[in-house]
């Protein structure tokens, strides 16, 4: 039977360095989790590591030194696999890291805008008229914009309900609103490969497509019931009413141009490490996700 001073005496606690390198690796491991969460890659992720957790203890503990030999050389393979399984991912935290500065002009920030974009919105249901209107944020879109017709004009409820009327020019495709100006239409958005419920289209495809691979703002009208969804973070909202949809409009649009946050701190809110915990925009939004889920 060991004694505890025996005990106390084998286990040899880290120095200080040993405790820094827990504590990055604590924060890395923990923020790879939290990126994945909510993404169609989280269930494969979680997987690979319960299937080498059970490799590992299986070899170690059935003394199988074939197996174990194996699996140690076919490790150096498993980051072309990781590359390849997740590369929509890794594309998507690289684009978060080139996010533009806080004080670009990409994101919208003028209340009339946000008025006519719900004035747009609600006139498109009305008449079910299909549309695609993605609000660039941080994360520039300009090989996006670049598939589709150059507009630079300034955003109005009359022009988008022109630019989405059937048989028009350029109402096929999506609209891409940035610096609170209608940068280009017809544009080809990137389609989702999550699975989506079947009444919901490529129009609903394309809207979470480009709001998996940027942190665009997504409007789609169906164009079949008239029904108002958001897109955002590769999430969709369905089935938005007029006050929640202009809520969710002032949520993420709207900003004080004279409040400054260092990188930093946005950082620290992306990764919820913030002292309030959440960030406000991100619970708001999956409050809102979590309230039209049944309507799916």
């Amino acid at each position: 039977m060991i004694s505890w001073e025996q005990l106390s005496h084998t286990l040899v606690l880290p120095g200080l360095r040993g405790f820094l390198e827990i504590a990055v690796l604590s924060a890395i491991i923990y923020s790879v989790f939290l990126f994945f969460r909510g993404t169609r890659g989280a269930q494969v992720l979680l997987g690979l590591v319960f299937a080498a957790i059970l490799l590992m203890v299986v070899t170690q503990v059935g003394h199988l030194t074939t197996l174990n030999w194996l699996l140690q050389h076919l490790s150096m393979y498993a980051v072309i696999a990781v590359v390849v399984i997740f590369q929509p991912e890794i594309r998507r935290a690289l684009a978060e890291l080139g996010k533009k500065p806080a004080f670009s002009s990409g994101t919208v920030h003028d209340r009339d805008v946000l008025e006519e974009l719900v004035r747009a919105v609600e006139t498109l249901s009305a008449g079910k008229t299909g549309a695609l209107i993605a609000i660039e944020r941080e994360i520039g879109t300009r090989a996006i914009q670049e598939t589709g017709t150059h507009v630079d004009a300034e955003v109005s409820s009359d022009l988008l309900n022109t630019i989405f009327f059937p048989h028009t020019a350029l109402h096929d495709g999506g609209v891409i609103i940035a610096g609170n100006r209608i940068r280009s239409a017809a544009c080809v958005f990137p389609l989702t490969s999550k699975p989506l419920p079947g009444n919901l289209g490529t129009r609903h495809r394309a809207a979470v497509g480009i709001s998996e691979e940027t942190d665009a703002l997504v409007l789609v009208v169906s164009e079949e019931t008239g029904a108002i969804s958001v897109a955002y973070k590769g999430h969709l909202a369905y089935g938005i009413d007029e006050s929640r949809l202009h809520r969710l409009l002032a949520a993420l649009l709207l900003r004080n141009t004279a409040a400054r946050e260092s990188r930093w701190t946005r950082f620290r809110k992306s990764l919820d490490l913030s002292p309030t915990g959440i960030a406000k925009t991100d619970a708001l939004m999956e409050k809102e996700f979590e309230d039209t889920e049944n309507h799916l």
